[in-house]
């Protein structure tokens, strides 16, 4: 059951069968903003806060691969934000930065998936390349014999590969806005995308190789507080309306193969 009763609300979310029970009511609102025992706690929601930015750009990063998540990736993304908050170390609770540029390596390889992780579902060794200079990103496909490569759990009758290199600017709170901002906020939270061509489900495709490039107006803007990602993603279709191929929704799987 859904919805509310006698205070009491009940609901669901994506990548759980559970129905989630919760009461309503609590401390008031204007008292959280004013009171002095809550201080405390409007420090820990301004950083909640810039998670939350953190989590809701670096989705875009993925060019609308978090589309193929079978979890709530919202919420992992801001975990990993409230992780790099806590290696600010120079700054004060409810001030703490999002430095993603120093610790690059905690989105190399995040998964989009968890049952059908995508290692598991194209099963061919893919490698990446970036290049941070030109905001470039290259990415080797094995030849794949989808017969022994491919994990088609939904039989369907064809796949493609897509690549995306995305930004991710680091965060910096801002005592005149008394937010978060972006270091650039024109290198936040962008992405470009090459949809592979569709492949049929049932044959061999040869090695090959896929790029992937900002514009040269976001490349003269780059600096170190740029994080670069490169995602892939396998995705499945089939025959539309007009005989065309359509994607099927939540079906393939992505991650992110490098962070630069």
């Amino acid at each position: 059951m859904t919805g509310s009763i006698k205070g009491v609300s009940f609901y669901t979310r994506r990548g759980s069968d559970k129905v989630i029970m919760r009461t309503k009511g609590g401390v008031t609102k204007e008292k959280i903003e004013s009171a002095p025992q809550y201080e405390g706690l409007r420090k820990n929601q301004k950083e909640f806060g810039g998670s939350s930015k953190f989590a809701s750009m670096t989705k875009f990063a993925f060019g609308g691969l978090h589309r193929l998540a079978d979890y709530n990736l919202s919420s992992t993304l801001s975990g990993i934000g409230k992780n790099l908050l806590k290696l600010d170390t120079d700054s004060e609770l409810g001030q703490r930065n999002i430095l993603l540029s120093h610790h690059k390596q905690v989105l190399e390889g995040f998964n989009f998936n968890r049952k059908y992780p995508f290692n598991t579902v194209l099963r061919v060794g893919i490698t990446g390349q970036i290049d941070r200079t030109n905001l470039l990103a290259t990415v080797t496909i094995p030849r794949i014999n989808t017969d022994i490569d491919l994990v088609n759990i939904q039989r369907l009758p064809y796949f493609r590969i897509i690549a995306v290199i995305g930004t991710v600017a680091d965060m910096y709170y801002d005592a005149t806005e008394n937010a978060y901002v972006p270091a650039i906020l024109e290198l936040h939270g962008v992405s470009t995308v090459n949809n592979g061509p569709w492949h049929p489900s049932q044959t061999i495709v040869p090695e090959h190789t896929m790029t992937v490039q900002l514009s040269e107006a976001q490349q003269a803007l780059l600096t170190d507080d740029i994080t670069v990602l490169l995602s892939v993603a396998v995705e499945f279709g089939t025959v539309g309306f007009a005989g065309e191929t359509v994607e099927v929704k939540y079906a393939g799987c992505g991650k992110v193969l490098a962070s630069r």
